[in-house]
């Protein structure tokens, strides 16, 4: 006896429906917050928290400052 597993055929359709608007909206707002803080941020982020000695400290400027100079941002 011979079976035919094979001749049986089944398709399956899958629905494309694309990128949502909003995930391109949240990952616009997350490059351009991103860009903010690797390019020009001087304290400004945390100062919402830390206050004045946010811009003395500038935590994200010194973790970024490399990144800033290969990208050819001036920053001092």
């Amino acid at each position: 006896m011979v079976l035919d597993f094979m001749s049986e055929s089944r398709q399956i359709s899958a629905h494309k429906t694309g990128i949502s608007k909003l995930a391109l909206v949240a990952l616009a707002a997350v490059f351009v917050a991103g860009l903010f803080v690797v390019a020009f941020d001087q304290g400004h982020v945390l100062s919402l928290v830390y206050g004045e000695q946010a811009f003395a400290d500038q935590f994200f400027h010194e973790l970024t400052h490399d990144v800033r100079h290969a990208a050819g941002f001036p920053c001092h």
